[in-house]
């Protein structure tokens, strides 16, 4: 039996780097006409096959018109990369910033990826940047060139020009709708992500830096630190019974908290402002990682408990996640019962079925779903259904939800910025209704009426080999606007500043503080 596994383990192994060296190999192709005409229709018949809102925000006959016109620009054959940029802002001006195309890029074995990580930090990890005023600025320097100024304007990196780069890209992707937000709040992440498919991965980059006026190049190599050192190891040391009881403590902090071991943090804090605990802060970094359930009613308790009158929450940069935990977090900041969302709109029973279910997944997850297919339709023969309309629905949060024993009666301020998209715009949008919610910052990324997500799977266009990721859900909250194609505003705006981020001035935060003293 261990032969078998080993045997199975192996032929894996290499059928894995078989594929990644046949995917590296096809980056430098050139794909025929016929070929990249064949892609473009295959990307439009699944877009109209398995997303439910297609022409949510631009009409057929607007949409049919790019899908044609891109066809009659392919005149010779091109790379996946040059395709990639052709398409991708047609299936961006659908407007749905769930549904896009990945770019071509090199992939790397396991192995490959364990050496590139064993010769040390890459020089884009070296620094923090940030996008203000169309210009990329160093905000955190993490490299072993400490004369580099946090500060610092990032004029070219090899030569690229980083507003030029972000520009083009930018219009590879979209958000929810007509806003601009998201983009100006992520352009400075995405960059590095930009560079990296344009140039590959590189062990050294040279920047072109500008700092009072003064202009410098500086060129930043993989850097692995020598003082970390294998060190003797030290004698074992008995637990006792209290060191156990801490251990399992800490454990279950990670856990129920979700700890990021990459970045040392948890992804949902909370803390007590005043001495008094009179104001409660939670930060959700997103609604993806740790066990939700036991934070929200032991937060929520220690609420009670303190007897705290005002709860900051903080949304900022949370790009969303799980369904069931903000309608959890939901039940313990609503008015009254609530419904959370309205019925999902799906293209149909099959549309769920081919996208979410059949699509992905080894050879033998295959022959398995197969098997199970027939008990998974009649799930969803009970659950998608017409109501009374030419559309499908798939009931989903629709029911009427009561308040959680500890529910939040207090005054509320949500902090939103671009980067709350997602599952923070869908809270965000039925929180906006209550009278005793006040939100600060800047415009959601994500739209207030909705967006189209749940299941999301990603499909492979045969030729090119590109891949589309789709929603299959619309999915609207129960309280929306009249405003169409943009996110949740916010009752105070606030735009933080270049000044703000380097000094670690968090100015959406300390307008609130003034607001609850003076609302006093």
């Amino acid at each position: 039996m261990r032969k078998i596994i080993l045997f199975v383990f192996i032929l894996l192994f290499f059928v894995q780097c078989s594929s990644i060296k046949k995917h590296n190999a096809h980056l430098t192709d050139l794909i025929p006409v016929d070929q990249l005409k064949s892609d473009v229709d295959f990307t439009y018949t699944k877009l109209q096959n398995l997303h439910p809102n297609l022409y949510w925000y631009i009409d057929k006959l607007a949409l049919d018109f790019k899908f044609d016109s891109i066809k009659s620009t392919i005149d010779h054959p091109i790379t996946p990369l040059a395709f990639y940029k052709k398409l991708s802002p047609i299936v961006a001006a659908v407007r749905q910033g769930h549904t896009f195309l990945y770019p071509a890029s090199m992939q790397m074995t396991k192995k490959e990826t364990k050496a590139l990580v064993k010769k040390g930090t890459g020089p884009f990890s070296q620094f923090d940047f940030d996008f203000f005023d169309n210009k990329l600025y160093v905000v955190n320097n993490k490299s072993y060139d400490k004369n580099i100024q946090v500060g610092s304007e990032v004029i070219a990196v090899n030569g690229t020009k980083p507003f030029n780069l972000i520009q083009e890209y930018n219009r590879y992707y979209s958000s929810d709708g007509y806003n601009t937000t998201l983009k100006t709040t992520t352009s400075g992440k995405r960059f590095t992500s930009y560079f990296t498919v344009q140039n590959g991965i590189k062990d050294s980059l040279t920047y072109t830096l500008k700092y009072n006026s003064i202009i410098k190049l500086v060129t930043i190599k993989r850097y692995k630190e020598d003082s970390i050192k294998k060190q003797e190891p030290k004698p074992r040391k008995r637990m006792t019974a209290l060191d156990r009881k801490k251990s399992r403590v800490t454990r279950r902090k990670k856990r129920v908290s979700g700890y990021n071991a990459d970045l040392k943090n948890y992804n949902r804090n909370l803390n007590f402002m005043e001495k008094d605990s009179s104001v409660a802060i939670m930060k959700i970094r997103s609604f993806n990682k740790g066990d939700f359930r036991p934070f929200y009613k032991e937060s929520f308790h220690k609420i009670d408990n303190y007897k705290a009158k005002t709860l900051i929450l903080d949304l900022r940069d949370n790009g969303g996640g799980r369904l069931n935990e903000i309608v959890d977090l939901y039940s313990y900041l609503a008015d009254s019962t609530f419904v959370f969302l309205d019925k999902s709109e799906v293209v149909s029973k099959s549309s769920l079925m081919e996208g979410a279910y059949f699509n992905g997944g080894s050879f033998a997850i295959k022959i398995l779903k197969a098997i199970y297919a027939p008990a998974v339709y009649s799930y969803l023969l009970f659950t998608v259904h017409k109501d009374g309309t030419a559309k499908n629905w798939y009931a989903s949060h629709t029911r009427l939800h009561q308040l959680s024993s500890n529910a939040f009666k207090g005054k509320i301020y949500v902090m939103i910025n671009g980067g709350s998209f997602s599952a923070s715009s869908l809270i965000s949008s039925n929180l906006k209704k209550s009278k005793r919610v006040t939100f600060v910052g800047e415009e959601t990324g994500g739209a207030f009426n909705g967006t189209v997500a749940g299941f999301m799977p990603v499909v492979e266009l045969p030729h090119s080999e590109l891949k589309i990721r789709i929603g299959l859900m619309m999915m609207a909250p129960h309280h929306k606007t009249e405003i169409k194609g943009h996110g949740v505003f916010p009752d105070k705006k606030i735009s933080p500043t270049l000044e703000d981020r380097l000094q670690d001035y968090d100015p959406v935060l300390n307008w609130i503080v003034k607001d609850i003293k003076i609302n006093k």
